[in-house]
């Protein structure tokens, strides 16, 4: 189904399809009312894209797994001020300073992140080196959402994929289909190589920083209840604080030019002085397959874009281009 205010953003996916940039996507938007807009585009795996296909997300897991977190903080099982070493105790033997969860969500842990795909996770958390003093820099990190995933299992007793299973997917009304587990069938990953490691082994660690698979049924559906406010996901006030800039004045390690004039919240990508976008006041993820999730609160409107082509900036596609002609369907 097509909704004529985001008609210019079906057309930019379907011109990035018939142009050869993307083999597929599925582009979805909702307001607080739910979906009302969810297309299909072009071909994976020798079959058309279906609208309930599974995508690989990468890194939009990130917020999903940081909105688990803050569950738990609203609940007072956890503090953003709770150190790291307490939930995975040999970690920062040799650090004189404490890694908090507030620094595990905004990317100022300073931890450093050798290989993706380490043999253990927790393990390779606890091995990792400093690269800075906690909260003083900020450098993106992959495996402080492997701490992020031990804090949650040490206050609720479960593992990351069992939450996700029971607690996220309940949260979607009919229940959700977000997994870690592959055997949902999802559209395989082109130019995977570009990930610089073996995907298949990224997949079994079923990573808290980029693992998960989804339909955008199902972030559409998170996302309006996100808009709507309506306390199912998180409650509106760690919304709030999840979306308020944590990391300003901070010197980036390593900027990245794909989100330029970004901002971290609690997880939350805040690209609130971005020179490309026409609209600023949003929060959200992208991934490294080029999946993107995001939310513009003052419009009452999210869209979410699943595709399965890693950096798709190398074949051309400028995902503000996206963000920009979705703005042409928002409310004043």
């Amino acid at each position: 189904m097509t909704d004529q205010p985001f008609a210019l953003a079906v057309d930019w996916v379907r011109r990035m399809v018939r142009e050869g940039r993307l083999p597929c996507a599925v582009l979805g938007a909702a307001t607080s009312e739910g979906t009302v807009l969810l297309e299909s585009f072009g071909e994976h795996d020798g079959r058309a894209t279906r609208v309930d296909d599974h995508f690989a997300l990468f890194s939009v897991t990130k917020p999903l797994v940081g909105l688990l977190a803050m569950r738990q903080v609203e609940r007072g099982l956890l503090s953003l001020r709770r150190p790291l070493r307490d939930a995975v105790p040999g970690f920062g033997g040799l650090r004189q300073d404490e890694v908090t969860l507030w620094h595990l969500l905004t990317h100022t842990s300073g931890i450093a992140e050798r290989t993706l795909t380490p043999d253990d996770l927790v393990e390779h958390l606890i091995a990792a080196p400093a690269l800075f003093e906690a909260g003083t820099l900020s450098q993106y990190c992959n495996i402080g959402f492997a701490g992020v995933s031990e804090m949650i299992r040490d206050v609720t007793g479960r593992d990351l994929a069992d939450v996700i299973d029971t607690d996220l997917n309940a949260l979607v009304p009919g229940g959700g289909r977000i997994t870690f587990d592959p055997a949902c069938d999802p559209a395989e990953v082109e130019a995977v190589e570009l990930l610089g490691v073996d995907y298949d082994r990224f997949v079994r660690l079923r990573h808290p920083a980029g693992g998960l698979f989804s339909r955008a049924e199902d972030l559409l559906a998170l996302g309006t209840s996100l808009l709507r406010g309506d306390r199912r996901v998180v409650h509106p006030i760690t919304l709030a604080a999840m979306t308020e800039p944590q990391t300003t004045g901070l010197v980036k390690l390593q900027p990245d030019p794909v989100n330029a004039g970004q901002d971290w919240g609690l997880t939350w990508n805040l690209r609130n002085a971005a020179p490309g976008l026409l609209e600023r006041r949003l929060y959200g993820h992208g991934g490294a397959s080029g999946c993107q999730w995001w939310m513009y609160p003052d419009h009452d409107a999210c869209f979410v874009l699943l595709i399965n082509v890693m950096a798709p900036s190398l074949r051309g596609v400028d995902i503000d281009g996206l963000h920009n002609a979705f703005t042409t369907g928002l409310g004043a």
